[in-house]
């Protein structure tokens, strides 16, 4: 955790900091050394489950502009469909309009002190937790809190908004396929592959690795997928 002094953290931590404590949040606000600007980053971070962290989601509302910001755990994929029922038809959400309908940054969206009060729906896959953690207005600011203190501090209701799991395989005989995409070029920020979204030492190990184990890392996989795309947004 950082040791910086309070004063000198960016304005949307300090922001949500005071908010908590103004209403006796009983867990303050940390300030991470690295920044957690997706779900698996910030569970690696705090050495968590990736679904014990709530993923701020913000979609653009079409008929008035409103943000809204969908909460669900960072293991689950959001269902645009099912959002567009509850709160009407919907859009994506560009870095500018999160940023000037939130105050927030992509990365660092909280789940309460937004510019503009959002529209907030809370997916019940949190609720498979009794703790979570959330981000605090920065990339390198999280809190911890539990599902319904997440209910309290929002006013939110809880709803199904995600998209439905697909059956985990159990046969092993069947050959797993390698993500390899020939694309093979490292990003030197996130130490994957640009192609397949592998590690170095996730590739080098594949072909040794039992059938079920490829199964689980292809499913990892699609989780970093997703959080890329959700961090791009």
């Amino acid at each position: 955790m950082s040791e910086r002094p309070d004063d000198q953290r960016p304005e949307g931590f300090r922001r949500v900091s005071a908010l908590l404590a103004d209403r006796q949040h009983p867990h303050a606000p940390v300030f991470l050394d690295v920044a957690a600007r997706t779900a698996q980053e910030a569970a690696d971070a705090l050495g968590i489950s990736l679904g014990q962290i709530a993923k701020s989601v913000v979609f653009r509302r079409k008929a008035d502009a409103a943000a809204v910001l969908v909460v669900t755990s960072g293991d689950r994929r959001v269902d645009e469909h099912k959002v567009a029922a509850l709160a009407g038809p919907i859009g994506r959400a560009d870095a500018e309009f999160v940023k000037a309908s939130t105050g927030f940054s992509i990365g660092g969206v909280a789940p309460l002190g937004h510019s503009t009060p959002p529209v907030v729906l809370i997916d019940r896959e949190l609720f498979r937790f009794d703790e979570i953690w959330a981000a605090a207005g920065h990339p390198n600011g999280v809190f911890m809190l539990s599902p319904q203190e997440l209910m309290q501090l929002t006013s939110a209701s809880v709803h199904d908004v995600v998209q439905v799991q697909a059956p985990a395989v159990v046969a092993d005989a069947v050959a797993v396929p390698s993500p390899c995409n020939s694309v093979c070029r490292m990003d030197a920020r996130t130490g994957w592959c640009e192609g397949c979204l592998r590690t170095l030492d996730e590739i080098t190990a594949w072909s040794a690795m039992h059938e079920a184990d490829k199964r689980a890392l292809l499913e990892a996989l699609a989780r970093r997928r997703e959080q890329a795309v959700t961090a791009n947004r």
